[in-house]
């Protein structure tokens, strides 16, 4: 009698899992997640104040350079006809000055550009504003639109000004000249540490154009202080820069 051939199965001799080994490797798999995800616990909120701190950083920095930018190109603009003291009032936590208009929105002509600090939700806050200028009275008051938040708590800013005999003054109002410099001071708000982003700028133009034409521009910037001077009844608070300021 012949014997049925077996059939051969092209499985057989594979070797498969057990539980043991399933149970094992599921072992494993769970003690790297655990790994991975202790580690990450650990690194994941240091990256992401990192990150935050960098963006901080560089929106400070903006903010910083937009503040130097517009206090750089302050103008010699008197407020009305008849004084002939440019429009600028500036203390250490605010500063108001004329400069060219500037944007995409903005009319052509001048504008009044306002820096103040005010309280916020979260502390001081550096503000931008600024309004068309147009000639006024001693004392009127400019009323600013589009406030601009630049510069949040923790950081806090100061101005200072000097004259062409770099004596720094918190206080620059009812001058003769424009300031020849002036600083901007950045600190922290808790510590009330002196941060290195703080700078200073120079005022390209300080002095009135009829000066600058003239022929003798130390003389005419002398008169013009003395004028201004006498119409305040005070000394003038800053000596002339030779040549005109530009």
């Amino acid at each position: 009698m012949t014997m049925p051939r077996p059939v051969f199965d092209p499985r057989d001799g594979e070797a498969g899992f057990t539980l043991i080994e399933m149970l094992i490797a599921t072992m494993l798999m769970v003690f790297i997640l655990v790994a991975l995800a202790t580690v990450t616990a650990q690194w994941l909120p240091n990256w992401n104040r990192g990150m935050a701190r960098i963006e901080r950083d560089e929106r400070l920095a903006f903010a910083l350079n937009r503040v130097v930018a517009d206090l750089s190109v302050a103008e010699f603009v008197p407020a009305n006809t008849k004084t002939k003291a440019a429009y600028f009032d500036g203390d250490e936590l605010a500063v108001s000055f004329v400069r060219t208009a500037i944007g995409p929105n903005a009319p052509p002509g001048l504008e009044v550009v306002h820096f103040q600090e005010v309280g916020d939700i979260g502390g001081p806050a550096l503000v931008r504003e600024h309004a068309p200028f147009v000639p006024m009275d001693a004392g009127a008051q400019v009323q600013f639109a589009d406030p601009t938040v630049l510069i949040r708590s923790p950081f806090r800013v100061t101005f200072a000004y000097a004259g062409a005999d770099n004596n720094w003054q918190p206080l620059w109002r009812g001058v003769a000249l424009l300031p020849a410099h002036i600083r901007v001071t950045v600190r922290d708000g808790i510590t009330q540490q002196r941060l290195a982003i703080s700078t200073a700028t120079l005022v390209h133009v300080d002095t009135p154009a009829e000066c600058a034409k003239a022929q003798n521009p130390n003389q005419c910037i002398t008169q013009l202080v003395q004028a201004v001077a006498n119409a305040n009844k005070t000394p003038a608070a800053t000596a002339p820069r030779a040549g005109g300021g530009l």
